[in-house]
């Protein structure tokens, strides 16, 4: 449940620096799975799990590569 919760701050940080890319609540879903299988070292650092989800953007899930992929406007 504690990782659960480092997560979900994680993904929910980049909210409070560029308030025009929030990651909605489904965004987060989507990637919760794979930042622990793929990133789990890096939580509860935002730019290093952002960093990891690119560099193992192949081995994400589908809808956590959308959240990726997708053009944030600031």
């Amino acid at each position: 449940m504690r990782k659960f919760a480092l997560i979900a701050f994680v993904l929910t940080a980049a909210t409070l620096a560029a308030p025009a890319s929030a990651y909605t609540q489904n965004e987060q879903q989507a990637c919760q799975d794979d930042a622990f299988r793929l990133c789990n070292h890096a939580i509860p650092d935002e730019q290093k799990v952002k960093a990891c989800f690119i560099a193992n953007m192949r081995k994400l899930s589908p809808g956590c590569r959308k959240v990726f992929q997708r053009p944030r406007h600031k």
